[in-house]
């Protein structure tokens, strides 16, 4: 099974550096509609089964494009929607969300203030991804959040190495292209314009 992780068109809260993790969401900008547009035309002639997106606004925007071209309905998902900033939520300051989700390679059972911990944060992504798998889609787009798709990808891929991860952009719209079955392990082809 092929996942291609899509991150969200760009938004006014990420022009701002606002932690935006709760539902709806703030819509995307122009920029943003722009990105979801040509996310579609990069996409155009990738194989594709599905579209999930998660249930925050601005992923149902930037998969619109996409699912109108190619004739399909997204389906809405909250389990890929961002890692929850808890007592964070709307901050400008990401030290305390970052330094969490840092901590989790030590303590997977570690809670963000008021939110998550790490393995309520994988195992509702990989109820979708199980979802999906189950449908029989050989090919799947997931259209999530920054912080979500770089941890659950660092986590279930068996082929990145830490020197690679720090590094490795999460641009809005950087499509990750993934490979694998859930419980076997996954292998990234590409993640954005890199290759691991």
């Amino acid at each position: 099974m092929r996942l291609l992780l899509v991150r969200h068109g760009r938004t006014a809260h990420n022009v701002d550096r606002l932690l935006d993790t709760a539902y709806p969401g703030a819509p995307l900008d122009e920029t943003g509609h722009e990105q979801a547009r040509g996310l579609a035309q990069r996409l155009a002639d990738h194989p594709l089964d599905a579209i999930y997106v998660s249930d925050l606004i601005r992923t149902q925007q930037t998969a619109a494009p996409l699912a109108q071209l190619r004739g399909l309905a997204p389906r809405i998902r909250g389990g890929i929607r961002e890692i929850q900033a808890g007592d964070y939520e709307m901050s400008p300051d990401w030290s305390g969300y970052v330094t969490t989700i840092l901590g989790w390679g030590q303590d997977p059972h570690l809670r963000m203030p008021g939110g998550e911990t790490l393995v309520e944060v994988l195992a509702r992504f990989d109820e979708v991804v199980a979802e999906a798998h189950g449908e029989g889609h050989d090919t799947v787009a997931l259209v999530s959040h920054g912080a979500m798709l770089r941890t659950w990808t660092v986590a279930r891929a068996r082929n990145l190495t830490p020197e690679f991860v720090r590094s490795a952009p999460i641009d809005n719209t950087i499509v990750i292209d993934i490979e694998g079955e859930p419980g076997q392990g996954w292998h990234v082809h590409r993640w954005g314009d890199r290759t691991p």
